[in-house]
């Protein structure tokens, strides 16, 4: 098993561990959603052959999402925390989630390039490669949303913030599959 797949079950086991320990129900769904996504990572790598920075990515964005919904600075949690301020209310953009929200769909962005081209047929344009990787992507990015939102049925939880901050994540995602779709396709150096 990769280094980097070691790495990302270490990860999720401390997940696990301090979501229970927290109590924080939020969490506790994320890990549970989480185990899957490293379970298929780590089941799909030798069909699709992911490209190591993509994997340890993926656990850097999983430290970075852990960190975000259980560290404070000053009294503020990291994934309240604003880090520059762009444009604030009502938007209040540039938070720590925000910037999270754009590295984990430039890795997943990696990552689904990789799963594009190998199911793709083989004489696809470049062009066609990215529209679905960054489209493919995307969806990851809505089922996020959602995921998002069960904590705030189930357990009337306030949830990560309203509908504005909804919008905003789904715009970071966006730009994230962008950004990742093209350095996909950057190093893949195929001319089609």
């Amino acid at each position: 098993m990769k280094p980097s797949i070691i790495t990302s079950y270490i990860l999720l086991a401390l997940f696990i561990i301090f979501s229970f320990v927290q109590g924080n129900m939020e969490f506790i769904i994320y890990a549970g959603v989480l185990i899957p996504f490293v379970i298929l990572i780590h089941k799909t790598d030798a069909v699709f052959n992911y490209r190591k920075c993509a994997l340890w990515g993926f656990d850097i964005w999983m430290l970075l999402h852990l960190l975000g919904g259980m560290a404070s600075w000053h009294g503020v949690r990291f994934y309240d925390y604003m880090i520059i301020n762009i444009v604030g209310d009502p938007y209040n953009v540039l938070k720590y989630d925000q910037v999270v929200h754009f590295y984990c769909f430039a890795v997943f962005a990696v990552l689904m390039g990789s799963v594009v081209s190998k199911i793709i047929k083989k004489d696809a344009h470049k062009f066609t490669v990215a529209v679905i990787a960054v489209l493919a992507t995307m969806g990851v990015g809505a089922l996020n949303e959602v995921i998002e939102f069960m904590p705030v049925v189930l357990f009337n939880s306030p949830g990560p913030g309203g509908y504005i901050n909804t919008a905003i994540d789904l715009v970071m995602n966006m730009l994230g599959a962008i950004f990742g779709t093209w350095l996909y396709m950057r190093k893949k150096g195929k001319k089609k």
